[in-house]
């Protein structure tokens, strides 16, 4: 399948292909003119990928635990269960100091403690 395919079922763009495949994320393949050959079931993993971005995982996360991505199920080897559990460790500093932030902006214009 060639990558504008690839970007046509996904909607991800080709620069983002090319950008997964460069990461290793993807099975391709080169035609003698160099076009790239997308391996059968590149849209599914695409699809995971796309998951994976949006929950906050890092390309070279996404490496390690794709491998264990079966479908939308994750299988929890000890290595994956860590990194998910360190990617929302993560997730709860940042909501954490989200929060602590919201509290003092809050008090503020409660306040009026800002000069205007």
């Amino acid at each position: 399948m060639r990558i504008g395919e690839v970007e046509r079922l996904t909607g991800v763009s080709a620069r983002s292909l090319r950008h997964y495949d460069a990461h290793g994320l993807l099975a391709t393949s080169r035609h003698s003119n160099g076009y790239r050959e997308f391996a059968d079931g590149t849209v599914q993993q695409v699809v995971r990928i796309k998951r994976l971005i949006e929950a906050g995982f890092t390309l070279e996360t996404i490496r390690d635990v794709l491998p264990c991505v079966n479908g939308d199920r994750v299988e929890m080897c000890p290595e994956v269960a860590s990194l998910i559990r360190e990617e929302l460790s993560e997730i709860d500093d940042a909501m954490a100091d989200l929060a602590r932030r919201r509290d003092l902006v809050t008090s503020m214009l409660i306040g009026q403690r800002l000069s205007r």
